[in-house]
């Protein structure tokens, strides 16, 4: 069995912090997982948006922890209709 990188460590860790933070949030914890699992397809090599991501999602998991957030925003691509215009 091969061992965890630094950064491998950090990133479990933080996922266990956002499940641990999004229990008593109605909603959270599948979003939560759907986000981690879309971004485990990103490659290991990949170091610098790894790190990008860990650090955005530090800054996301502190606002989940604020007591007065209901929800958090998303960044998403907008959708082009179907003859390319938004």
């Amino acid at each position: 069995m091969s061992r965890h990188s630094k950064l491998q460590k950090q990133v479990l860790s933080l996922y266990r912090q956002f499940l641990r933070a999004g229990r008593d949030k109605p909603g959270f914890l599948p979003r939560i997982r759907d986000e981690f699992r879309e971004n485990a397809a990103i490659r290991r090599t990949d170091v610098m948006h790894i790190e990008y991501l860990y650090r955005r999602g530090q800054r996301q998991l502190d606002q989940l922890r604020d007591s007065n957030t209901k929800q958090l925003g998303s960044f998403s691509k907008p959708r082009e209709g179907p003859d390319g215009d938004l």
